[in-house]
């Protein structure tokens, strides 16, 4: 999905600065779903101003520059339906995790296992965070928290219940020892 497009999205939600808007992406409510960094959001913030999908006002700051408040328009708001009907591209799926899993064989079962240890106890504090809605939660963003949540609590029983596979094939002992 375009850069554009996701600020459009992070727009509606109320106005924001370029700032804000990126926090939604580390660690907001977008955070779960896409990555957008500031060397992107800036320059699609300038397309959409541009373009007329987004207004900009400066707002004044003491020994600072001057902070830059984008609002959706009403034809930012139907260029992002039109965008949001469009063909979506298939989920990626990247770890570092499954990423090192691959290479087992090569570690000492002491650090699977401590990675698998590790890997349950951060989705077990993603579940935590999924398990209530925010009160400012859209049926959209409930629907996409409990589908995070059923994501998670599947990995964590997968895990569970098969890091015994996964920790046999490791070696018994640091072969660097």
């Amino acid at each position: 999905m375009q850069v554009t497009t996701l600020c459009l999205g992070a727009l509606v939600f109320g106005d924001a600065t370029g700032y804000e808007i990126n926090k939604m992406f580390e660690d907001g409510p977008f955070s779960h779903f896409l990555d957008a960094s500031y060397g992107s959001i800036y320059p699609a913030l300038t397309r959409l101003t541009e373009e007329g999908l987004v207004t900009c006002k400066a707002e004044a700051q003491e020994r600072r520059p001057d902070k830059k408040i984008y609002s959706l328009t009403d034809k930012g708001r139907l260029k992002l339906r039109d965008a949001l009907q469009q063909p979506i591209a298939d989920d990626k799926f990247r770890s570092e995790f499954l990423f090192t899993l691959l290479f087992a064989h090569l570690l000492p079962r002491s650090r699977v296992r401590l990675m698998v240890d590790q890997r349950l106890a951060a989705m077990r504090e993603k579940l935590s965070e999924l398990a209530a809605p925010g009160e400012d939660d859209t049926p959209g963003m409930d629907f996409a928290r409990q589908y995070g949540y059923a994501v998670y609590s599947a990995s964590v029983d997968f895990l569970e219940s098969n890091r015994h596979l996964i920790e046999e094939i490791a070696t018994k002992e640091d072969a660097h020892a």
